[in-house]
């Protein structure tokens, strides 16, 4: 599995609360515990949580679906998910899965708890809506990411067409009901959807993507803020859909965990100067 891909959380001071909640739930662990991030693993995945302050707050736009093997599992993660939280579709059976349901945490994380098999050895696969300007998108995101990164390619897709059952009234048939993707090994599924929901993509749930050399950071950063994407700070971009990625360079992070708390300071510094990450500029920036 690819765990230099892997979903950021955006909290406001309580991530350290929320990775506590999602090791005992899914009896994961923390690998870094700082003041700022909070590292998990979850099913051997990792998740970042941020504690980023009051700007965003997390929605259904980008879901986690837990695929459970058992109808015990699929109860156990929503009883306890549910616990102080929000159902947005109840658990029940439904014609794709016999044990299923929507649920948003205390934490603002949304779950879909899903019986059925897995596509890949994942367990925990972060889930995309395309909707608002972005319905009818997810095939053309789909096509951009796994053009993006290597090792990709598109799976299974379900469009609302397709057999129609249970087929909601206003989703034009060609639009994309459930499809799974692989970027450079690690899963996502994605959806259209018409309904007027009063949220969209925003920075509070991110994908963060590990590169090894400036020429992939580069590679990446071209191509998600082509047409129409938006440069932000810190290694942060929005792509054509409004989607957040992190574009960081492994180089950074060893050089911001230097045993010399100095040096380890003037690259952080250097970095919230910079937009697209440069490591030739945190090198300078550490050596200075």
């Amino acid at each position: 599995m690819n765990n230099n891909i892997f979903p950021c959380l955006w909290y406001d001071e309580d991530a350290k609360e929320s990775a506590e909640f999602y090791c005992k739930i899914f009896d994961g662990k923390v690998t870094a515990d700082t003041p700022v991030v909070m590292n998990i693993e979850l099913f051997g995945q990792k998740l970042m949580l941020l504690n980023g302050g009051p700007q965003f707050k997390k929605n259904a736009s980008v879901s986690f679906m837990v695929i459970c093997e058992t109808e015990n599992e699929v109860q156990n993660y929503w009883d306890q998910l549910s616990d102080g939280g929000l159902v947005l579709m109840p658990l029940d059976s439904y014609s794709w899965s016999k044990k299923y349901g929507w649920v948003q945490d205390k934490y603002g994380v949304t779950w879909q708890i899903f019986l059925g098999e897995k596509a890949s050895d994942q367990k925990i696969i972060p889930t995309l809506m395309f909707i608002h300007q972005n319905n009818g998108k997810a095939i053309e995101a789909m096509e951009l990411y796994t053009k993006t990164f290597p090792n990709s390619r598109i799976g299974n897709i379900l469009r609302y067409g397709d057999g129609s059952e249970g087929h909601p009234a206003p989703e034009p048939p060609e639009n994309i009901q459930h499809a799974h993707f692989e970027i450079d090994g690690y899963s996502l599924f994605c959806m259209d959807n018409s309904y007027d929901h009063q949220f969209d993509f925003n920075e509070a749930i991110s994908m963060v993507v590990m590169t090894d050399n400036q020429e992939q950071t580069d590679l990446y950063w071209n191509a998600l803020t082509a047409d129409g994407g938006r440069e932000s700070m810190c290694g942060w971009l929005k792509d054509k859909f409004g989607f957040s990625w992190q574009i960081v360079p492994k180089r950074l992070i060893q050089l911001m965990s230097d045993s010399d708390q100095e040096k380890a300071q003037k690259v952080v510094q250097a970095m919230m100067k910079m937009q697209k990450i440069s490591i030739e500029d945190l090198e300078k920036a550490y050596h200075s």
